[in-house]
């Protein structure tokens, strides 16, 4: 077309333009408005007609440029209605930029330029230079009101349109609502306004915000700073707006100018600024004078408000410079921060606002701060009500919305409320009800749809929304939020225009350069856009996409000072994953569906991921938002699952949505949840988010920010949560309003057990409501007031609700603390209505009864008159548990009406007036109160700790049902099970741990006995008087403390005539009372007038004094005589037993006139006595006082000195102290320092004496005096001289005094510096001394020490040296030799020796390295006259040998060998020698039938045969026979005519080997023991071997155990078995026989009449076997000893055997453990009892506790009966007891049988009736501390008991201090066996070195006795 067509074509479009516009002004207008934000139209275009206004608009739009007019022309052709044919020529002409039309250049160069600018803000000017004062002042008013008027103006004419203004929000001329404002931190207090201008923000939690509030703070100085927070589309720039046009209309009437700034429009100004600069150039330049303006504003800044919208989007960061002045060029942020410190315009109002994050530095930190949380329900629906036009339409809207929770939380964000108010007016009207609110379920949905309802026509462009998107994108990418002309396509700005996504405003870049910028509506637009460009873009591959779903950490308050623009974005990510938004996306994409869910299944992974991590709690709500947006019920049950069970959220801001969002998740979960708010902003109606939340157990609110708003919202959720039992509300700032409001949702919640309101500061009216709804919550455990404001009236009413609540159980008062403790009533109201009997007053009466209350009521200030109240209503109340009044103001009349009232309130356990001024004159009083107070077991008052406790003991009839239930009844007293206590003990735990100061004190038992300890009270004499006459009215003074007070001997000798007056006491404690010596005197007559007085302990040191009864209760047997023994349990020892008194004096002075003097006041005094004392060093003439005084004393029993040094003459005074004192039994010396000497009684004349004077430095000098001293002894049973300094000279002196010593028993030598040469000479000296019975030396090598002389070796200092004797002249004698380290040289001197020793019958050498070469030369010079010869060797040489070597040492010997032992695995070597030597003819004539002495096989027969031809018996034990071996042994068994018994076990010979050994058995035809067992011989050799028992049929005794027993071979051993008419002992242990097996067996045993003992042990004969076994026994009259354990046998069998076991009259070992016998064999057995019975073995036989039982009764008092074995047996509560006790039962095993702390008093009581016990084996059982005290209460009676075996039971630490306690009374048992119980490693140590007898190693490290067997 040609140019001349062209222009005439767009003068057609031009003309028709014109024409179309000026029909729709007012669209015009709003266009120009958009997209020239900068121009007022509201006042310039009135004059001119609308053709030339429309014209006049059109040439501005161009004026802007091409891209602004190209965008117009879209807008044009997309909203208008445009023909067709029009839109084409529109579009290709002027929307691509080809040719513009000459009217608009005409127009543009035409155009004045003061018109283009006309309404834009002029350029900052200079006045020029100053006039004079007077005008000037003049002048800067007139220009300031100028200003002033100009500006209100200028904001006049942008909020007064209703086109939206430049820059203002898209809504802002629609209903506004104002959000919920709530002051978080103000700087002072502040001054809400009498009423509220209609429209502003409403009041939240008693502080009412309204525009007003915003700037009422009382701050005259110094800054006035206020920061709105709010998160996105919570309406922080539409309120910043408000105000503006709420100043503008006149309602802000204290500011005269008000200035808007938005950082998002300053961060686009790079140069510096003044702060003039910032309000003229910026925002409006007065017409003239800017200076004289400035200086108005600064002299009145208390008038000037600077708003400042977008704090968070600061993008510069401040300067490095100080403070700037006016004239100091700034960045914007600088100028911001000046201001707010008052550096700026001082005195002037700031407001900020931002979202929630780290506040910049910049602010000051008295800045307010209020918090923006957008809509309730009443403001949501107000704001619908306006929203809509019509009745209709909002009823429906409102419908809606009433019936989805969804569409509610999502308007609770007023952005999104709009949102879908737009939607939901496009889709009501053909929506039926209910299905508007369906289509929006979500936020993304919501977008989605808003978008669908703007769209012309119902179009969507997809190119312009990628394009719209790819642009929201890169801004969030880049930080960028506004856009320029040239960031947007036209076309894109058109539909961006068209559907109001963008909103348009005037941008200045500095002066005088301004632009248009163009932004997104809201920021959640343009992330909503962002992320539809990530899911739609082909651009953007799964990767990039997936690395958008992140989740941030939110922790807004204390991080992020510039909060992320991205972090909604994977929401909307989220949102669009979800299937309902599949269409939209592909209709976007323009791809089909599969490839956008491909798209959406990328999302969908990537949170799957997340949810399945353990996240915190501000990623918790950021993930519940995006699993919320996808609808994915999977997706949201996984992420209830993942989520832990406590889920805490701390420190960050949450709304409505955030607990909606996370309660959609809640209800996918199936097990409960803990959620707990602590420091959170909430917004005041969130909680209305959880109505109906099943899952929700315990719910935690504290923070200051929640008040009456926020507790009624949340009492409208409660009711609805049926699941929670906790609910915790704390340090909020509730007041009387909104508990009013919780009590009422409490009430109807009756399923909570806890509720916390503490740190609320409630007043007393609010806490008095609370309690009220007490009886309506049947489960509340808990109840938290503490930290409230709660008078002393309202405690008083609190203890009356306490009193009168059945189901309060504690009330707890502590200051500021305030709990209540409750339980559930006893009886339910279902019980109570089906027994109307129990209603009424009996049902109270009954729940009176049966509760407890515990009151504590500490630091409360309580007065006199606060306590008579009290005391009235505890009178009428339940029974009282514990009374706690400690820190109060009581004073002595308080604490003497409490202490009167204290025996009619009956409680239980306590009541403390500690700290309560009680003074020393009142203490007599609280006495008197509660001296006949019958249940008051201890007072304890100190007045120096402010201490005043008074401790009850339960009533009768309550203790009948608690001592059923007492852990630990205990007393260790000499009492017999039939009298044992039907009451517990109480028991002291105090000293079960290491440091505890002692160990466990068991207390007697009986009714409870008064303590009462008044320490610490500065009493002196004077106060003893009214004390005890105020103590004497007690019925029940148990123990008396007057310890650390003033009584000085004064007191004392007072005391000690008053305390006859007060009855028998258990304790008196008078320690630190600065008593002398002579009071000590003084006390020591107290135990000839004070009965009860037992023992008296005095330390001068530590100023301990303390006299008491018996500490274990053996004071109740005071009143008469122990009862009657049971018949069969004779037990003189307890009989004759009495109760000791005993007088412990540590660390005193003793000299020789005190002794003397303290013996004189002994003598009155009533025995037993014992008598310990301690000092630092006893002289030999203060011993030689003592020992003289107290040979006087008939009743003393023991006397011991302890750390005590003595001098070396103390050996030999004790050692005559046995002539003079008869009645001594034993005297302990040890290390001179601990003295032991105990006496006999009276009636006790005779029995044996034990001297012990260990390492007291005894050398040769004393041997001779001290053997003359105790040569006047008696009967001296043990001498015990270990540890000291004899040496050989000494040794010898004493063997040579030996005659002379009348020892009976044992004499210990050991640590005496012996050395080898005075054990060679006791060889000689041996067989002098007629009583030797034995001697045994040891010492380890390791100790051997040089002598002087070569042949002289000091034994190790190990050694060990003991001799035992026998009363009558030993006929045989024993020395044993250990570790002794012979030399060659010592083989002849020992030889010798033993050849002149004719009496010393046996020598045991073990490890005396003696080798080969020295024992074969010892075995040729060994030469005895006549009689027999036992030598023993253990060398390791002995193991590795061989048998042939060692029968080659036989070989030398120069007498006769009778016995053979050989065993490789012991290293032992053992011969029997007899001489003279003699000469068997049989052997002799074999041996010369192997004259043949050609080879040295030969040869060595031919010794052998000469040296054992008289050999009895031979025994090879774990060798390694092999076949040269078992060739020589052949030989040498067919030469032993007199061989009796061979034995060959657990030992290794080939099939070649046992040939050899066969052939040569074959000839002993008169063997009578033949043991072949544990051989690991194949079936084919036992079967040769079974060839040799045909000849054997003088055979007594056979052992074939473990060898293996086919069929071929049982049939030759029954065959060899028919033949032994004679055989005693048969033993066939784990033979594999069989019940057929045993069948042939047991035929042919029918001729052994003479069988005692038969072993099939561990076979299977089954019941079988046993039957045929059972017709067999009677034809065995002789059988002892049967053993058939481990064989299979049911009842059937076992019932059977045990009768035809009854038949065999002199059984004695019974064993069928390991067999299913059950109940039924047990009853049989227990029916046929046999007579002789000594040992019963039923171990793991399937016994119950009823089997047992009947065994014990038939067992109880058997005569005979040894060992009793049902270990392994399931006897669960119960264990055999006995009535009449087993006399000679040594061993008790009942390892795992399941036995606890039920069975323990039985158990006891049985094992105390076995005398003989030695062995008591309970491991592996349930056994606690409780089975520990009862069995450390009998220990004592147990004297022979060696052993308890306790292993892997319920022990502590407590009671291992029992059985220590235990131990100490009886010496004899050797070792307690502790392994694996409940005990510390500590405590073990500590254990271990008070009792080194309790054993906790893993193996048994029980000691052996000294002497050998």
């Amino acid at each position: 077309m040609d140019p001349d067509s062209l222009q005439l074509g767009t003068e057609h479009l031009w003309n028709w333009l014109v024409r179309l516009l000026s029909k729709d002004s007012e669209w015009l207008n709003a266009k120009v408005k958009f997209f020239l934000p900068k121009m007022d139209l509201c006042s310039r275009d009135k004059a001119q007609d609308a053709t030339q206004g429309v014209i006049l608009q059109l040439r501005r739009l161009h004026a802007q440029g091409r891209a602004t007019w190209q965008a117009f022309i879209h807008c044009v052709c997309m909203e208008l209605d445009v023909p067709l044919d029009l839109e084409v020529p529109l579009l290709s002409t002027w929307g691509h930029g080809v040719v513009f039309p000459s009217q608009l250049e005409a127009g543009e160069e035409s155009q004045p330029a003061s018109q283009l600018q006309h309404g834009l803000k002029r350029p900052y000017q200079s006045s020029g230079s100053s006039p004079r004062p007077k005008q000037c002042k003049k002048q800067q008013l007139e220009l300031a009101q100028r200003y002033l008027k100009l500006l209100k103006t200028s904001t006049q004419q942008r909020y007064g349109s209703k086109i939206p203004g430049p820059g203002q929000p898209l809504a802002f001329h629609q209903a506004y609502i104002p959000p919920i404002l709530q002051w978080s931190r103000t700087p002072t207090p502040f001054r809400t306004q009498e009423g509220m201008a209609p429209g502003d923000p409403k009041a939240e939690d008693g502080a009412d915000v309204s525009i007003r509030d915003l700037f009422s703070t009382r701050a005259d100085k110094g800054p006035r700073v206020t920061v709105l927070l709010g998160k996105a589309g919570m309406g922080k720039t539409t309120l910043a707006h408000r105000l503006c046009q709420r100043w503008a209309d006149g309602q802000l009437d204290r500011f005269q100018a008000l200035f808007l700034f938005e950082f998002r429009q300053l961060n686009l100004i790079t140069r510096l600024l003044t702060l003039p600069q910032l309000l003229f150039d910026l925002y409006l330049s007065p017409e003239a004078g800017s200076d004289l303006v400035f200086q108005y504003l600064e002299e009145n800044a208390n008038g000037v408000l600077l708003i400042f919208d977008g704090l968070d989007q600061a993008l510069h960061p401040r300067s490095s410079r100080g403070q700037a002045g006016p004239e100091d060029p700034s960045p914007a942020l600088d100028l911001f921060s000046s201001l707010c410190r008052g550096t700026l315009l001082p005195g002037c109002w700031v407001l900020a606002t931002s979202r929630p994050g780290k506040l910049p530095d910049c602010l000051p930190t008295e800045a307010a701060t209020v918090h923006m949380w957008g809509f309730d329900r009443p403001r949501v629906e107000e704001y619908v009500g306006r929203f809509f036009p019509d009745q209709p339409g909002q009823e429906a809207a409102l419908a809606e919305l009433r019936g989805s929770r969804h569409l509610q939380s999502l308007c609770a964000v007023p952005a999104l409320c709009q949102v879908t108010c737009l939607c939901l007016l496009r889709l009501l009207p053909g929506s039926p009800p209910g299905q508007s609110a369906a289509l929006l379920p979500t936020v993304t949905q919501n977008y989605v749809q808003m978008l669908s309802t703007l769209g012309p026509r119902g179009y969507l462009p997809p190119e312009a929304l990628l394009e719209l998107s790819e642009v929201a994108l890169i801004g969030l990418q880049t930080g960028k939020v506004i856009f320029s002309v040239g960031d947007i396509r036209p076309p894109t700005m058109a539909f961006a225009a068209a559907l109001s996504l963008l909103t348009s405003f005037c941008i200045c870049t500095g002066p005088g350069h301004r632009d248009t910028g163009y932004a997104f509506t809201h920021l959640s637009l343009q992330e909503f856009f962002a992320a539809l460009y990530l899911m739609t873009s082909p651009k953007v591959d799964g990767n990039a996409l997936a690395s958008h779903i992140t989740l941030s950490s939110r922790w807004v308050l204390r991080t992020k000072a510039r909060p992320s623009l991205l972090d909604h974005l994977p929401t909307f990510l989220a949102g669009l994953a979800s299937r309902a938004c599949r269409p939209f996306l592909s209709l976007v994409a323009q791809r089909d569906e599969m490839w956008v869910s491909a798209r959406q299944a990328v999302v969908m992974q990537a949170l799957r991921k997340l949810a399945a991590r353990r996240l915190t709690g501000p990623k918790i709500v950021a993930l519940c938002h995006c699993v919320g947006e996808t609808q994915e019920p999977e997706l949201a049950s996984l992420m209830a699952q993942s989520l832990p069970c406590h889920l805490s959220f701390h420190n960050f801001p949450l709304t409505y949505a955030d607990l909606a969002a996370l309660t959609s998740i809640l209800v996918h979960r199936n097990a409960p949840i803990h959620l707990d708010f602590e420091g959170c902003p909430l917004e005041p109606h969130c909680p209305e988010a959880l109505v109906g939340c099943e899952q929700v157990e315990n719910l935690s609110f504290k923070s200051r920010k929640c008040g009456d708003a926020f507790a009624e919202a949340l009492s409208r959720s409660l009711p609805t949560m049926g699941s929670l039992k906790m609910l915790g509300l704390a340090g909020s700032k509730i007041t009387a309003r909104g508990i009013s409001h919780l009590v009422q949702a409490l009430r109807l919640c009756p399923q909570l057990e806890e509720v916390s309101f503490q740190d609320n500061q409630l007043k007393d009216w609010a806490v008095l409501n609370i309690v009220e709804v007490l009886p309506c919550l049947p489960q509340l455990q808990k109840l938290d007031l503490s930290r409230n404001n709660v008078s002393m009236s309202t405690l008083l009413r609190l203890t009356k609700v306490a009193v009168e609540c059945p189901t309060v159980r504690t009330l707890q008062v502590r200051g500021a603390d305030l709990i209540f403790l409750l339980s559930p009533p006893t009886k339910t109201a279902a019980e109570l209505q089906g027994a109307p009997d129990l209603q009424g007053n009996a049902g109270q009466r009954e729940e009176a009864q049966s509760r407890s209350l515990t009151l504590r009521l500490q630091q409360c200030e309580l007065r006199v008159h606060d306590a008579q109240e009290l005391i009235a209503q505890l009178q009428e109340g339940p029974r009282l548990d514990e009374v706690d009044l400690s820190g109060n103001q009581l004073d002595d009349e308080g604490c003497r009406l409490m202490a009167e009232a204290a025996s009619q309130l009956h409680i239980a356990r306590s009541l403390d007036l500690s700290n309560n001024g009680l003074s020393v004159d009142g203490v007599h009083c609280v006495l008197s109160a509660v001296s006949m107070c019958r249940t008051l077991a201890e007072l304890h008052i100190s007045l120096l700790h402010k201490t005043v406790v008074f401790t009850f003991a339960p009533e009768q009839e309550e203790q009948k049902g608690s001592w059923d239930r007492t852990v630990l009844p205990v007393s260790l007293t000499c009492q017999m099970p039939s009298e044992l206590p039907p009451r517990p003990a109480a028991i002291s735990l105090s000293a079960c741990m290491p440091g505890g100061g002692g160990r466990c004190c068991l207390c007697s038992e009986g009714p409870p006995f008064l303590l009462c300890r008044l320490t610490h009270c500065g009493l002196q004499a004077k106060h003893l008087e009214q004390l005890c006459r105020a103590l004497r009215g007690s019925c029940h003074l148990g123990q008396l403390d007057f310890s650390c007070n003033a009584l000085g001997d004064e007191g004392v000798a007072q005391l000690a005539q008053l305390l006859p007056g007060l009855g028998a006491l258990q304790s008196l404690d008078l320690s630190e009372n600065g008593l002398s010596l002579d009071a000590v005197f003084m006390l020591t007559l107290c135990f000839s007038t004070l009965p009860w007085l037992l023992h008296l302990d005095i330390s001068s040191d530590s100023q301990r004094v303390v006299l008491r009864g018996d500490r274990r209760g053996r004071d109740r047997l005071a009143g008469g005589s122990l009862p009657d023994f049971p018949a069969g349990a004779q037990f003189s020892a307890f009989q004759q037993r009495c109760v000791p008194r005993s007088l412990c004096l540590r660390q005193c002075q003793l000299e020789p006139l005190s002794l003397a003097g303290l013996c004189e006041t002994l003598k009155k005094c009533p025995g037993p006595l014992e008598v310990k004392l301690s000092c630092e060093v006893l002289s030999d003439q203060s011993l030689e006082t003592l020992l003289h005084h107290l040979a006087r004393l008939p009743q003393l029993s023991l006397l011991q000195l302890s750390q005590t040094r003595l001098s070396p003459k103390s050996p030999l005074l004790l050692a005559d102290f046995f002539s003079l004192c008869p009645r001594v039994q034993k005297v302990d010396l040890r290390s001179l320092c601990h003295v032991t000497l105990h006496f006999r009684s009276s009636e006790e004349r005779e029995g044996k004496c034990c001297g012990r004077f260990t390492g007291c430095g005894l050398s040769q000098e004393h041997v001779e005096p001290l053997c003359w001293l105790l040569s006047k002894c008696e009967d001296l049973n043990e001498l015990d001289l270990s540890a000291n300094m004899l040496g050989d000279d000494g040794l010898r002196c004493l063997l040579e005094c030996l005659p002379q010593l009348p020892v009976s028993g044992s004499l210990d030598l050991s640590h005496n510096s012996i050395s080898l040469e005075s054990v060679l000479g006791l060889v000689k000296i041996l067989p002098s001394c007629p009583r030797v019975q034995e001697a045994s030396v040891k010492a380890l090598e390791s100790g051997l020490l040089a002598s002087p002389h070569p042949s002289l070796h000091s034994l190790g200092s190990e050694q060990s040296f003991w001799i035992h004797f026998s009363r009558q002249e030993e006929a045989r004698k024993t020395l044993r030799l250990s570790q002794c380290n012979f030399g060659p040289e010592h083989v002849s001197r020992l030889a010798t020796g033993l050849n002149q020793a004719l009496k010393l019958t046996a020598l045991t050498l073990t490890r005396c390295c003696l080798g080969l070469e020295q024992l074969t030369r010892l075995l040729s010079l060994l030469r005895w006259p006549v009689g027999l010869f036992s030598l023993r060797v253990e060398e390791p040489w002995v193991g590795t040998a061989g048998v042939l070597t060692l029968l080659e040492v036989c070989t030398q010997a120069s007498g006769n060998i009778t016995e053979i032992s050989i065993s490789e695995t012991q290293q032992q070597f053992s011969l029997q020698l007899e001489f003279p030597c003699q000469e068997n003819p049989e052997a002799m004539a074999l041996r010369l039938a192997h004259c043949d002495l050609g080879t040295h096989h030969n040869l060595l027969v031919w010794q052998l045969m000469e040296t054992c031809a008289r050999l009895q018996q031979l025994s090879l034990s774990q060798v390694n026979l092999c076949d040269t071996s078992s060739l020589l042994l052949q030989s040498l068994l067919r030469s032993l005519s007199e061989l009796k018994t061979f034995r060959l076990t657990s030992s290794c010979v080939s099939s070649e080997g046992l040939a050899h050994l066969i052939s040569g058995l074959s000839h002993c035809h008169h063997l009578e023991e033949l043991d072949l067992s544990n051989n690991p011989f194949v079936e084919k050799d036992t079967e040769a071997l079974m060839t040799v028992l045909e000849g054997m049929c003088w055979l007594k005794r056979l052992d074939l155990s473990h060898l293996p027993l086919g069929s071929s071979a049982l049939a030759l051993l029954t065959q060899g078995l028919s033949h032994m008419s004679v055989l005693q002992s048969l033993r066939l242990s784990r033979n594999g026989i069989c019940d057929v097996g045993c069948l042939q067996l047991l035929e042919a045993l029918r001729a052994a009449s003479s069988l005692k003992e038969l072993g099939l042990s561990h076979n299977q004969i089954g019941d079988f076997g046993a039957q045929h076994l059972a017709a067999i026994l009677p034809a065995l009259p002789e059988l002892r000893k049967i053993d058939l354990s481990g064989n299979g046998i049911g009842p059937a069998g076992g019932v059977l055997l045990v009768e035809s076991l009854a038949l065999c009259k002199h059984l004695e070992e019974l064993m069928l453990g390991y067999n299913v016998l059950g109940d039924v064999t047990a009853l049989r057995l227990a029916q046929r009892l046999p007579h002789h019975l000594r040992v019963l073995h039923l171990p793991s036989s399937s016994l119950s506790l009823e089997g047992a039982l009947l065994l014990s009764q038939a067992l109880d008092g058997h005569p005979y009966v040894e060992e009793i074995s049902l270990a392994v047996n399931s006897l669960a509560t119960g264990v055999p007891h006995f009535h009449q006790g087993l006399p000679l039962l040594r061993q008790i095993d009942l390892v795992s049988c399941e036995i606890d702390n039920h069975a323990a008093k039985p158990l006891a009581a049985s094992l105390v009736l076995c005398p003989a016990l030695e062995e008591v084996l309970l491991s592996w059982n349930l056994l606690g501390d409780e089975a520990a005290a009862e069995l450390a209460r009998v220990l004592p009676r147990m004297s022979r008991l060696k052993k308890m075996d306790l292993e892997k039971n319920q022990i502590t630490a407590c009671g291992a201090w029992l059985l220590v306690e235990g131990l100490a009374q009886g010496s004899g048992i050797q070792v307690i066996r502790l392994w694996n119980n409940p005990i510390s490693p500590d405590v073990v140590q500590h254990l271990q070195s008070e009792e080194p007898r309790l054993d906790f190693a893993f193996f048994d490290k029980q000691p052996q006795p000294p002497r050998g067997s």
